[in-house]
């Protein structure tokens, strides 16, 4: 008898089976002498459409809500049904004895194959291979050691809940809003309280009052000294005490009361997982979270160069530390290639830091394989990210940086005045920092993170010194002139994608007066959403028209404010994800029932519901333009989009759209930053908003005459590329759902 393998994408699918020797190719599967592998497309089932469960959810009705069916049923995801009807025939097959769920390792793997299994009504002994990398090395032990898929039936009720959770309360509550204001508006767990986070943060640097404050630095031995107050900060709030002390000092001798010396270490960042490489990814190279993520995917399933994507952890577990010369040896081709030899000279080994079996639950964090990678055969964006992941993993093998600091104190006239100087023992994993300086990755302000908080007076501290003099204790200091700088208080920024996931990733601060157990829960199960679907809730509020970007950062529409305002309260706070991952993880422990939690779903859609029905508030379209839509004759909307500007009808059935500008690579000559490409035809012209105009004609030939030539073909590429983007579903979540209903 033959084992069906059931991967979750063909190129995994190909994968596994070129290792198990499956060289036979059929229509959907390979095959092979003890195997037949087969894969989905994602996911090929998906919970039946309202529609199919009769005609009171055929019209979108207040009076026909809320939607409860008795037992949610499944379906098959139209558009993939071939591939379906492919997997459920390899099922039945008489010589298949043994059934290989082989789809990504977590709660939403183990549903993609569940669902197909049970959709097909198949009874056959199950299997799991459980792998974070799809090399041939990891793909055999895989198989050497294959689970009993009974191991992880709880992890598929819990997923089975969640899914029918989001279900009952976002289609609910989408419908219920919808049909009461007559326009086409959304709302669910996780999108809505990404909102209100985003709201909260604008209402903070709205009602920010700065406040100015004052440094003082005085001349003493061809240094610049910095006052440090009896609060122990380097700056106040009263400019009054800091020029007392000015007239106090200036001219006046000091003496040193203390030389302090210490040798400090500088530990690497930890392991990336996916939130915090999106993170970097956007801050370094301005990539949206859904790039980052596609470009890691590509890394993983197509040039096998990198461990899984999709995982919420920064440690390795303890039987990887084996393989780490071998991954170390993948990536010498590329700039990191004197450290990696570095490196091999000695034994390579794991340590706490970043090894630990506790803190990695499906996955580890993300890493070379050790299949290794050409450079010259990845795509631009896929070799920063590629060379991201290196730079990590390597700074993690190399030794902490030690350097030592000296701290010089003068007393003068009763004031402290210090300065500060380092030199470096050892750089150690800062040999990574330096060569991506080097190379351009990083430049000195971008060697950090966005400031998510107001301005800390505390850490106004002045640059260290790399050469300080020697000093000794009581030696004075003659005080020449000093000078005295203001500042002010900063709000913290908006929100840019890479700030927004860290916020989705650890949502605490926003959950006032929650209680302490939910907001650890919400620590510990990663935050709104998980790694996978982050991405695609910030492009759904993007597609949705709830939020747009200026510049870099995001700003909630006159339609995200709205949704905010009706939307059911429990919808709007983190709090909710918290108790339903509380609930969830105990269902996939086996310590709770899916039962109980189901019923306390239901009963809170249909409270959710009320609340809409009965509200006294009203939604308005504030962007309606003068324009009639050319298919039925409604006014147009004028939306932002997150790379430009277009018209939109507000009836969702008829779905017109007219792309009027799109924010293009292009960069302007005066100021370089991305220009804005509007106009049709022979008018279609470049903006920027520093004033510059350009026609793209100009343009053209500007570029042709510097030697950087772009091309017809390439503008012509362009071109088609805007006008498929201009065609895509704008809200993927519900597209299917609001085609339905009619206005």
């Amino acid at each position: 008898m033959k084992s069906l393998v059931i991967a979750e994408k063909p190129s995994v699918g190909k994968d596994i089976a070129r290792v198990l020797h499956c060289p036979k190719s059929g229509n959907g599967f390979l095959e092979g002498t003890d195997y037949i592998v087969t894969w989905a497309l994602g996911h090929l089932i998906e919970l039946s459409d309202p529609e199919s469960y009769g005609e009171q959810w055929k019209t979108w009705k207040m009076e026909t809500l809320p939607m409860l069916p008795e037992k949610l049923e499944i379906q098959v995801i139209p558009k993939t049904g071939k591939q379906y009807q492919t997997v459920k025939t390899q099922m039945y097959r008489k010589d298949v004895g043994t059934i290989i769920i082989a789809t990504d390792a977590g709660r939403e793997g183990e549903l993609v194959a569940r669902w197909i299994i049970k959709k097909a009504g198949v009874h056959k002994p199950m299997k799991r291979l459980w792998i974070s990398s799809v090399t041939d090395r990891a793909i055999r032990q895989g198989f050497e050691h294959l689970k009993d898929a009974k191991e992880y039936e709880k992890l598929y009720q819990a997923a089975v809940a969640r899914a029918e959770a989001d279900w009952l309360v976002g289609l609910n509550a989408t419908r219920a809003l919808t049909v009461k204001h007559n326009a086409q508006l959304s709302c669910g767990r996780v999108q809505t309280p990404t909102l209100s986070m985003i709201a909260k943060r604008e209402a903070q640097i709205k009602s920010f009052q700065p406040k100015s404050y004052y440094s003082l630095k005085i001349k003493g031995n061809g240094l610049s000294w910095n006052w440090k107050s009896k609060e122990n900060s380097y700056s106040t709030f009263s400019e009054k005490t800091v020029r007392q002390v000015l007239e106090n000092v200036q001219n006046s001798t000091g003496t040193v009361e203390e030389v302090k010396k210490k040798l400090h270490k500088s530990y690497a960042p930890k392991l990336y997982d996916l939130t915090s490489l999106q993170q970097d990814a956007n801050r370094l190279f301005g990539f949206s979270a859904k790039q980052t993520l596609d470009y890691m995917q590509r890394l993983y399933e197509h040039h096998k160069a990198l461990t899984y994507p999709r995982t919420d952890s920064r440690y390795l577990t303890q039987d990887i530390v084996e393989t780490l010369p071998e991954r170390i040896r993948a990536c010498r081709s590329g700039s990191y290639g004197r450290i990696c030899s570095q490196l091999l000279k000695s034994p390579v080994k794991g340590n706490k830091s970043f090894v630990d079996d506790k803190k990695v639950s499906d996955h580890h964090a993300i890493i070379p394989t050790e299949q290794g990678v050409t450079l010259s055969s990845l795509e631009y964006g896929e070799r920063k990210i590629y060379e991201l992941v290196i730079s990590r993993f390597l700074a993690v093998l190399l030794p902490p940086c030690e350097y030592e600091q000296t701290e010089v104190t003068v007393s003068c006239e009763g004031e402290l005045f210090t300065v500060k100087g380092n030199i470096i023992r050892q750089a150690g994993w800062q040999e990574i920092r330096l060569l991506q300086k080097e190379s351009g990755i990083l430049s000195d302000e971008e060697d950090g993170t966005d400031t998510d908080t107001e301005t800390d007076l505390s850490s106004a501290a002045s640059e260290i010194l790399e050469n300080l003099p020697e000093f000794s204790k009581g030696q004075r200091i003659l005080f020449s002139e000093g000078k005295i700088t203001e500042g002010k208080t900063r709000p913290p920024l908006p929100f840019t994608e890479a700030t927004l996931l860290a916020a989705m990733e650890n949502p605490v601060r926003y959950m006032e007066g929650s209680s302490q157990s939910l907001k650890k829960t919400l620590g510990e199960t990663g935050g709104l959403g998980t790694v996978a679907t982050r991405a695609d809730i910030i492009e759904k509020l993007f597609n949705s028209f709830m939020i747009e970007k200026k510049d870099k950062y995001i700003h909630l529409t006159s339609k995200g404010r709205q949704v905010l305002d009706l939307a059911p309260s429990g919808l709007t706070s983190p709090e909710l994800t918290a108790r339903w991952e509380q609930q969830l993880a105990q269902i996939a422990k086996g310590a709770a029932s899916k039962k109980d939690f189901e019923a306390e779903i239901r009963a809170y859609t249909a409270d959710i519901v009320e609340d809409i029905r009965i509200s006294s508030k009203t939604y308005r379209h504030d962007n309606l333009t003068r324009k009639k839509c050319p298919e039925c004759g409604k006014l147009l909307l004028e939306v932002n989009h997150k790379n430009g500007r277009m018209l939109v009808c507000q009836d969702r059935e008829c779905g017109y759209r007219k792309t009027l500008s799109r924010i293009t690579n292009a960069r302007c000559p005066q100021c370089h930053k991305k220009m804005e490409l509007s106009g049709e035809g022979e008018n279609q012209r470049f903006t920027c908003v520093c004033g510059y105009r350009e026609k793209l004609s100009a343009f053209e030939k500007r570029k042709k005459e510097s030697g950087g030539g772009v091309s017809k073909r390439d503008v012509s590429k362009y071109m088609n590329k805007m006008k498929k983007e201009a065609e895509e579903p704008l809200n993927n979540a519900f597209a299917s759902a609001f085609a339905k209903l009619k206005l």
